[in-house]
């Protein structure tokens, strides 16, 4: 597990410490990647022990869709980010490329996970998890309580992309524009989160270092194909 740095219990898991059998090796706690659910279980009950609470893991929608928790571990419904207020539950975001964001308001108490990949950082999925942590606490108030952490996501030296994927999301997100460590196109997608958060106000930005095509310790996608998925994780104090 990797601290996520926030005042609240906050981590990113690793692919190691479960049960899963390659190519899911072996701490997946995805459901929707075809592995054994009864690993996957076993995986998902060895995160909710790190947590100290069970985990609502989000089935990303790749779009802007919030969904509020308020029971712990409930099932919810395809949403790019999941928001609470109630203590002791504990929401996960997935990834294996993609952005998992972990937000904390330190004047509500509310935390969020939020999954950021392409589509979702292009439709406003930062601006929406910001808005809905903001109007629990009314739009004049400072955002600068709000705390975030990125966690394991490929980097812009890696996500090659189009030339007109590139262009038309670097439109949007000046910071995404990038170029691969071979000199093709490409987009950073953490530094574009870490970009739109601090033109939202949030001064207080963790960034965990970890490239998910480099670094074996985490999924990857682009990487392995047919692969697990990691997951940042926070709770509700």
């Amino acid at each position: 597990m990797i601290d996520a740095g926030l005042p609240v219990r906050a981590f990113f898991t690793t692919r190691t410490g479960g049960q899963s059998q390659p190519p899911y090796a072996s701490l997946n706690v995805a459901t929707h990647v075809g592995d054994d659910p009864e690993a996957v279980a076993a995986n998902r009950a060895v995160v909710a022990r790190h947590a100290d609470a069970p985990v609502t893991f989000l089935n990303a929608a790749h779009g802007v869709r919030v969904e509020w928790i308020t029971e712990a571990g409930r099932e919810p419904p395809p949403a790019d980010v999941l928001i609470t207020t109630t203590p002791g539950v504990a929401l996960g975001a997935i990834a294996a490329d993609c952005v998992p964001l972990l937000l904390h308001d330190g004047g509500t108490g509310a935390v969020a996970a939020v999954h950021a990949g392409r589509p979702g950082l292009y439709a406003g999925v930062i601006d929406a998890a910001m808005a809905a942590l903001i109007d629990l606490r009314g739009k004049s108030t400072p955002t600068t309580s709000i705390s975030a952490s990125i966690g394991p996501s490929v980097c812009g030296k890696c996500y090659e992309v189009p030339e007109q994927m590139r262009a038309e999301v670097s439109a949007r997100h000046r910071a995404a524009f990038a170029t691969t460590s071979w000199g093709t196109p490409a987009l950073d997608l953490p530094r574009a989160v870490e970009a739109r958060l601090g033109e939202l106000g949030v001064r207080t930005i963790v960034r965990i270092p970890v490239c998910t095509l480099e670094d074996q310790q985490v999924f990857s996608h682009r990487r392995d194909g047919l692969t697990g998925r990691h997951a940042g994780v926070i709770v509700h104090p």
